[in-house]
């Protein structure tokens, strides 16, 4: 599922909410209110003192981006799925492209930022579904929708509601006999992505899914978040939300966000720079593992690999799971045996049964899985 543009420069120069009251309306002229959502107006009449919510209303027009933020903003009942579907998509703009891996990465991933004029509202932990021009040589039929997590809040990296940001690896086939990519081989929808200069027109599908949502009715809640690759995206989306952009939920938000990061190499981490910056602003409230499998060894001996991170800390993530923590994963397949058997062993050590403690987490919405082959 996971697609798996340049991103902000510092945590410093990111904009908040509350810095959108001045110099927005002719990009909210663009926006489409979403009535499905509570508005603002009553909380706005109910205090004398203007809240974020009446802030971000004021700057756009009389509520032109309440669909920004449910009122109370934790409340999921209506969030937005399926604005657009495959026979009717929308044409988005791509606004830039930039490569965010270094010489030494095993294959190129780019930051695309494509404009949706805020009729796509999405929610962190949502997908964008993109449809590939073209004919499939298989069927003769048109390209098929290809999902891609988001991987910026619902406020865009740019903070006006009209953009989204997706993290594509490029999908290429080494031939060993040619020693040479196939052309014939290469992923259709990320290559076009990686290829695609500002002004492109891009056909959007969605947004899509609930499997990855942050329970913010609990602002003490520990988020572990566990990617592979390109299966970062959600979680950035997340910790904009919660440390960059000063929003609702973020201004509240006292729980720990732990992110596992497994890749191949250094040159091949993603939004690393972001990750540090947040490191610095809130070092309470934040953690970042790496497992990079060329570059270090597990307590075997062998590579490093995602599941051997998450193992390094096993008991206290099964610790934090017990006390109501959310754990999510997003990524490879491969990934899931190997944290699972991790987690089967404390189980065992404690004398509980895996598959009642699992049941019991998956009962209570604390497992969050969204893989792929």
């Amino acid at each position: 599922l996971i697609g798996i543009g340049s991103p902000p420069a510092s945590h410093s120069l990111a904009m908040s909410p509350k810095m959108l009251v001045a110099g927005l309306s002719v990009a909210s002229a663009a926006l489409v209110p979403q009535p499905s959502f509570h508005s603002t107006a009553q909380a706005s009449r109910a205090s004398p003192k203007m809240g974020l919510l009446d802030t971000i209303k004021t700057a756009f027009g009389g509520g032109k981006q309440d669909f920004l933020e449910a009122d109370p903003y934790w409340d999921q009942s209506n969030i937005p799925v399926n604005t657009y579907k495959n026979k009717a998509p929308f044409t988005g703009k791509i606004v830039s492209v930039k490569r965010i891996v270094g010489p030494e990465a095993t294959g190129e991933t780019c930051n695309i930022v494509i404009s949706h004029e805020g009729k796509m509202p999405y929610w962190e932990g949502q997908s964008y579904g993109v449809i590939p021009p073209g004919i499939n040589p298989k069927n003769g039929k048109p390209n098929s929708v290809r999902l891609y997590s988001i991987a910026s809040s619902r406020y865009g990296d740019d903070m006006t509601g009209t953009t989204t940001t997706l993290c594509v690896r490029r999908a290429t086939y080494w031939c060993p006999e040619l020693k040479a990519e196939d052309p014939a081989k290469k992923g259709v929808c990320s290559n076009y992505l990686c290829d695609a200069k500002p002004g492109d027109e891009v056909k959007l599908t969605g947004p899509s899914g609930k499997v990855m949502l942050i329970p913010e009715q609990n602002p003490n809640v520990d988020l572990i978040m566990v990617a592979t690759g390109t299966g970062i995206a959600p979680y950035r989306s997340f910790i904009r939300r919660l440390f960059v952009e000063k929003t609702p939920f973020g201004e509240v938000y006292k729980g720990l966000a732990w992110l596992f990061l497994g890749v191949a190499n250094s040159d091949a981490l993603l939004y690393d720079d972001e990750w540090q910056s947040v490191l610095k602003s809130h070092p309470n409230n934040f953690r970042v593992d790496y497992a990079l499998s060329r570059e270090q060894t597990n307590k075997n001996g062998g590579k490093m690999y995602i599941q051997d991170k998450v193992a390094e800390y096993s008991d206290e993530v099964f610790n934090r799971m017990d006390n109501g923590a959310h754990m999510y994963f997003c990524g490879l397949k491969g990934m899931m045996p190997g944290i699972t058997e991790m987690l089967e062993g404390v189980c065992k050590e404690k004398g509980l049964v895996w598959e009642d403690k699992l049941g019991e987490w998956k009962k209570n919405g604390q497992w969050h899985v969204e893989v792929y082959q």
